[in-house]
């Protein structure tokens, strides 16, 4: 039970300070969200830069005095050299006997999509209401204003006082997939190392209730191919006692869920029951599915969202209606992905997975599972003083208890971060909410969280600096 036993005296400062520049954060963030940083080759990689570099300024405005734009090369599966793409570092060293906190967040963007489901311009920022709207208006360069405004509140607030260590990262690349980030922290490693990470790209429970993500689900994902023959034939001549492979496929499929709905491959892990309710009338609306549709799976909606695994079909290589014609396919492929509870792991996913697509071949055919992707899970100790810190400066910012949620999806980079620096207490925040729309058309931030958002964490860097 987590009684919020923290106090911070320069509370009533860091609110009169943070009224005082607000109206400049907040352009400073409808400036960023201008800058399409899409770091996708389909894209303006141009933007990517140009997008670092005005958060490197904004790391000098902020106070910094060593600031950095710098990236990493990696190999792609082909064995190719790239470059990727470019990350800011800023650093204020600690004074001596005090900790140092390492705070995350990304500049990069999802592509807008279709321009047409938009009802304002996506890089340009409109406020409406409470809500700013903007393509990474929340995910997640409102994060990057987020770590500068409270460095800047706290240093105006402590002065010489600001004894804790602060190093920024923003990366430039984690919608693209983070291709770098493995080299990047090998070649930055001791640039990068703390005692404790904040990584904003996360959500609160709902607008104006704050959340602490405590869990994340890791990911496995593969390719299953279906064979039924040497060649494609003629549907009218064969059809009939030969099955076609995408219908083969199809009852292979099948056999990963059971008739609720829940993933029933044998050997993946599940996890306790999460002590949070999501009411189904909150979740249905959240999710936008229709009304008519059952929810799938058994236990608790937290329990299926969190602690469960979850299986879902992303793609196949099956023709458009199109260019279909009277022919018995005799290969089809489908890529699932399957989200993991914590305590799985990717390579046990694998395995059951292979063993399971074996197992359940339709009519003998012959069927193979490809690994293609893997994230671990995440679970955060909260009785560590990282979290108990975060948690009492959420409940001052907000006037009331943040809730300690689990998410369903993954953030498969956190695991690279706990293998480079295990001794790090790693903390899971954001400022997206449930109507965020987050990689959808009308991406919007809550304006009152973002506010209260930049006082948390301006709060958790005045405790560090008064830890010793």
């Amino acid at each position: 039970m987590v009684n919020f036993p923290h106090k911070f005296p320069e509370h009533d400062a860091l609110i009169e300070a943070l009224e005082a520049h607000f109206d400049e954060y907040l352009t400073e963030l409808k400036d960023l969200v201008s800058i399409p940083s899409i770091a996708w080759e389909a894209f303006d990689l141009a933007q990517v830069q140009r997008s670092a570099e005005a958060v490197y300024e904004l790391a000098k405005r902020a106070g910094f005095l060593e600031v950095k734009i710098l990236s990493a090369s990696y190999h792609d599966e082909t064995g190719e050299t790239h470059q990727g793409m470019p990350a800011v570092i800023a650093t204020k060293p600690a004074v001596s006997g005090y900790p140092t906190i390492l705070l995350y967040a990304h500049h990069d963007v999802q592509p807008p999509g279709d321009n047409t489901q938009w009802e304002t311009d996506p890089f340009t920022a409109v406020q409406k209401g409470a809500r700013l709207y903007g393509r990474g208006a929340a995910d997640d360069k409102a994060g990057v204003i987020t770590h500068m405004a409270a460095f800047r509140l706290v240093l105006e607030v402590l002065g010489n006082d600001f004894n804790v260590g602060v190093k920024i990262f923003i990366e430039g690349e984690e919608e693209a997939g983070s291709p770098s980030f493995r080299e990047f922290l090998a070649a930055y490693q001791k640039d990068l190392a703390a005692d404790y990470i904040v990584v904003a790209d996360s959500a609160n429970w709902r607008a104006g209730v704050p959340a602490l993500t405590t869990s994340l689900r890791g990911v496995a994902s593969g390719d299953i191919e279906v064979r039924t023959g040497n060649h494609a034939v003629h549907s009218g001549i064969f059809g009939g006692p030969f099955l076609d492979a995408h219908t083969v496929l199809a009852r292979l499929l099948g056999t990963l869920h059971d008739d609720e709905g829940a993933v029933v491959v044998e050997g993946l892990y599940r996890g306790e029951d999460p002590k949070v309710e999501y009411p189904e009338h909150e979740f249905r609306a959240d999710s936008g599915i229709l009304d008519q549709m059952s929810l799938a799976g058994y236990g608790s909606i937290t329990s299926r969202l969190w602690q469960q695994p979850a299986l879902s079909v992303i793609g196949m290589d099956i023709p458009s209606i199109a260019h279909s014609s009277n022919t018995l396919a005799v290969t089809s492929r489908a890529r699932i992905s399957v989200r993991l509870a914590p305590g799985d792991s990717p390579e046990n996913a694998h395995k059951v997975l292979a063993d399971h697509i074996k197992k359940h071949a339709p009519y003998n055919a012959q069927v193979s599972y490809t690994p293609v992707d893997s994230g671990l899970p995440f679970a955060t100790d909260v009785e560590q003083d990282g979290a108990q810190i975060t948690l009492s400066a959420m409940a001052q910012a907000w006037g009331i208890s943040p809730v300690q949620t689990g998410m369903g999806g993954s953030i498969p980079f956190i695991a690279d971060l706990k293998e480079n620096f295990p001794d790090a207490q790693i903390l899971v925040t954001g400022v997206e909410d449930p109507d965020t729309r987050a990689h959808s058309a009308n991406e919007s931030l809550y304006v009152p969280d973002f506010k209260r958002g930049i006082l948390a964490e301006a709060l958790i860097l005045s405790a560090l600096s008064r830890s010793k």
